[in-house]
C-alpha cells in the first residue's frame, strides 16, 4: 500500500509541487470543516448551560458564532476548490503523456513483441490500466492521505481539551489501519489475476468480433463463442474472489471505528457527569464522535483500488520499457538506395506463435489474418526462414522475388523495413546496416504497399494523405488520379471526405488496393517494395493499376513479390526463394533456360492463367 502511494507520487514527477501543494490545501479544508463543529458544539452548550442555570444567553456571541460558521465553511470550499485545481488535472497529463510514451514505445518494437503479446494483452494495457490510473490514481491517493489529515487534525483538537478520550479516537484507528493492511494484502495478492481475466476477455471478445465471417460461414456460432464464454466466467469469479476476501476485512475496519466513536462518545459523558469536563466541550467530543472517523471510512475502498492501480502500473511500465528496436539507432541521410544482404539468418522466436506463414496464394499472413482472428497454432514456434541469404539490388533497379509458400519471400521484405532484426549477417541499406537507423530515419526511405491493405476509420483523404501528413489537396488529387482511384472516390455521396469503416470495410478489395498506391506514391519514397500489390484487383483494372505501379515505381529501387507472369517477366532481376535460401537469381530470360524452381513455377503459372471452364 505504502509502496504503491510512493510509485504515485513519482510518477507525477514535474507535478509533486501541485500534489504537495494539494495536501497543504487538504488539511486546511479539513481544519475549517472541524472548526464550525467546535464552535457550534461549545454555543450550544453555552445555551444548555444558561437554560439549566438560569441566567441569560449572551445574544452577542450568538451572533458571533453564527458568523464565524459561515466564514469557517467559507474557508473550507475555497481550500477544497483550491485542492481540486491543483491535484484534479494532474492525472489527466499523465496519462496523456503516458499514451503517447507507450505510441511511441509500440511504433518502436519489434513485430515479434505484438506476436509474443495479443491485442487483448496490449489494448487492456493501455485502456483498462491507464483508466483506472487516469480515473483513481490521484483521488484515490488524495482520499488516503486526505483522510488522515482530516482524522489528524481532528485528533489534535480532542488532544487539547482530553488526551484520555483522544487515545481513544487514536486506539480506534490503528485498530482499523491493521484491517486496512489486510484489504491491501488481499488486493495485491488478487489484483494480477483480476489484470490477467481482463486481458483475457478483451483478448476474446476481439478474436470474437474479428472471425465473426468465419464464423458465420462455417455456421459455428457455439464453438466460437466458447472461448468468450470462458474469459467471461475467469473475470466474474476473480472479482467475485475479490469482493468475497475484501468484505470480511472491509467490516473490521469499519466495527473498529463505529466501536471506537461509541467508545469515545460514552467516554466523554462519563467526564462531564464526574465533572472533569464541562458540558459544551462534552458536547463537542459527542459531535466529533460521529464525525471523526468520516473521512477514515472511504479509506479502504482506497487500499483496495491502490493494489489494482499497482498491477496497473506494473503494465503500463513493462510497455513502456520494452527494448526499442532502435534503441541506439541514428538518424541516417541517404545518398545511395541499393539494398544488400550479408549471409543472413532469420528465424521466430520460440515463444511468437503467430510467426508469419504464407497462405495459399504464396503470400504470407499471420495466423490470426488468416482465420480472422480465430484460433492460435503453435507449429510455427521457433521455425528457420532465412538460412545464409546473400544478395544484392543495385540503387534504381527492380526485383521481383519468387518462391513457394513459407519460403520467406515477404519475411525479406519486412527485414528491409526492419520490423525485425536479423539473428546472424547483416542487412544494409545505402551502405549502411539497417540497425544503425532510428525506424523513422529508415523508413521514410521506403514505402510498402501490402496485399492485405489496411485502411484507417477517416476519410478517403485522411488515408491517402497518412503518406504525407502536409501534402496539399492538389497533390492528393493527383496521387489518386496516378493510382486510378479518383473516379470512383469522386462518385461517392461524399467525395474525398467519405469516411471509410475500420480497417476499409466499406470499400472493395481492389478499391482499398488503388487507395493504398495513392498513398504510397504521395509519400514518393525512393525504395518501394510491393508485396503481391495486385492481388486484389479485378482483371479489367489490372492494366491501370500496372500503370500506377509503373509511374509509382519509376527511377526508384523496386522489390516486388508477386505470382503473375506480367509483373515479374521485365524485372532487372529474379530472386528465387525456396526453403529459405536463393535458389536461384537472374533474369526471366536467364532463368528459364536453367532447370530448376523457376521454370518449374513459369509452367505452373500459365497453366493457372490460362485455365478456362468448358460445357459438356
Amino acid at each position: 500500500m505504502f509502496k504503491t502511494l510512493k510509485r504515485i507520487i513519482d510518477w507525477c514527477g514535474e507535478f509533486k509541487g501541485k500534489l504537495y501543494a494539494g495536501f497543504a490545501f487538504s488539511f486546511f479544508s479539513h481544519l475549517f470543516a472541524a472548526m464550525p463543529v467546535m464552535v457550534a458544539a461549545y454555543t450550544v452548550g453555552l445555551l444548555l448551560t444558561s437554560a439549566r442555570e438560569g441566567t441569560a444567553f449572551d445574544k452577542k456571541w450568538a451572533g458571533i458564532s453564527f458568523v464565524v460558521i459561515a466564514l469557517l465553511v467559507i474557508l473550507r470550499f475555497f481550500f477544497d476548490y483550491m485542492r481540486s485545481r491543483f491535484q484534479e488535472a494532474i492525472s489527466y497529463e499523465l496519462v496523456a503523456k503516458d499514451r503517447l510514451a507507450i505510441g511511441d514505445a509500440l511504433k518502436r518494437v519489434s513485430l515479434g513483441y505484438f506476436q509474443k503479446n495479443s491485442t487483448g494483452d496490449i489494448l487492456n494495457s493501455i485502456t483498462t490500466g491507464l483508466n483506472t490510473l487516469e480515473n483513481m490514481g490521484i483521488r484515490m491517493i488524495d482520499n488516503f492521505v486526505g483522510g488522515y489529515l482530516n482524522f489528524l487534525v481532528i485528533f489534535l483538537s480532542l488532544l487539547m481539551f482530553s488526551p484520555f478520550t483522544a487515545l481513544i479516537a487514536l486506539a480506534g484507528a490503528a485498530v482499523s489501519f491493521l484491517f486496512l493492511l489486510l484489504v491491501s494484502k488481499h488486493s495485491v495478492r488478487n489484483a494480477p489475476k483480476e489484470a490477467e481475466a481482463g486481458r483475457k476477455l478483451s483478448g476474446a471478445v476481439l478474436e470474437y468480433a474479428r472471425g465473426l465471417p468465419t464464423v458465420k460461414s462455417f455456421g459455428q456460432g457455439g464453438v466460437s463463442q466458447q472461448s468468450m464464454k470462458e474469459a467471461v466466467r475467469e473475470n466474474r469469479d476473480i472479482r467475485l474472489k475479490i469482493e468475497y476476501g475484501f468484505t470480511p476485512a472491509n467490516c473490521g475496519h469499519l466495527l473498529a471505528l463505529k466501536t471506537a466513536s461509541v467508545f469515545l462518545a460514552a467516554a466523554a459523558c462519563l467526564l462531564c457527569l464526574a465533572g472533569s469536563m464541562e458540558m459544551p466541550v462534552m458536547l463537542m467530543f459527542v459531535f466529533f464522535s460521529f464525525g471523526i472517523f468520516g473521512s477514515l471510512e472511504p479509506v479502504s475502498d482506497s487500499a483496495h483500488v491502490l493494489g489494482i492501480i499497482n498491477t496497473a502500473m506494473d503494465q503500463i511500465n513493462a510497455l513502456k520499457e520494452e527494448n526499442y528496436i532502435d534503441r541506439d539507432g541514428k538518424d541516417i541521410v541517404l545518398s545511395d538506395f541499393g539494398i544488400e544482404f550479408c549471409h543472413v539468418d532469420f528465424g521466430y522466436e520460440e515463444n511468437c506463435c503467430t510467426a508469419p506463414r504464407e497462405d495459399g496464394l504464396g503470400h504470407e499472413v499471420s495466423l490470426t489474418e488468416r482465420e480472422g482472428g480465430l484460433g492460435r497454432e503453435e507449429g510455427n514456434a521457433g521455425r528457420t526462414v532465412l538460412k545464409d541469404v546473400s544478395f544484392t539490388i543495385p540503387e534504381k533497379t527492380s526485383t521481383a522475388i519468387v518462391g513457394p509458400s513459407g519460403s520467406g519471400k515477404t519475411t525479406i521484405c519486412n527485414l528491409i523495413a526492419r520490423f525485425y532484426d536479423v539473428q546472424t549477417g547483416s542487412i544494409r541499406v545505402g551502405g549502411h546496416d539497417v540497425r544503425e537507423f532510428t525506424c523513422d530515419s529508415l523508413l521514410k526511405n521506403i514505402s510498402m504497399v501490402f496485399q492485405n491493405v489496411y485502411l484507417f476509420h477517416d476519410t478517403i483523404r485522411n488515408n491517402i494523405r497518412f503518406g504525407r501528413p502536409d501534402a496539399t489537396e492538389e497533390e492528393v488529387i493527383a496521387a489518386a488520379k496516378a493510382a486510378r482511384c479518383h473516379d470512383f472516390i469522386v462518385s461517392l455521396p461524399q467525395g474525398y471526405d467519405t469516411v471509410v469503416g475500420e480497417g476499409g470495410g466499406t470499400l472493395s478489395g481492389g478499391e482499398k488496393q488503388r487507395i493504398s498506391i495513392a498513398r504510397a506514391i504521395l509519400k514518393n519514397a525512393p525504395i518501394i517494395i510491393l508485396d503481391e500489390a495486385t492481388a486484389s484487383v479485378d482483371p479489367e483494372n489490372e492494366h491501370l493499376i500496372q500503370e500506377a505501379i509503373s509511374e509509382l515505381t519509376h527511377g526508384k529501387t523496386i522489390i516486388t513479390i508477386a505470382h503473375r507472369l506480367a509483373t515479374i517477366e521485365n524485372a532487372d532481376q529474379i530472386l528465387v526463394i525456396d526453403g529459405g535460401t536463393v535458389a536461384q537469381r537472374g533474369t526471366h530470360k536467364e532463368l528459364l533456360g536453367q532447370e530448376g524452381t523457376y521454370r518449374e513455377f513459369v509452367r505452373i503459372r500459365e497453366q493457372a492463367e490460362g485455365w478456362q471452364i468448358y460445357r459438356t
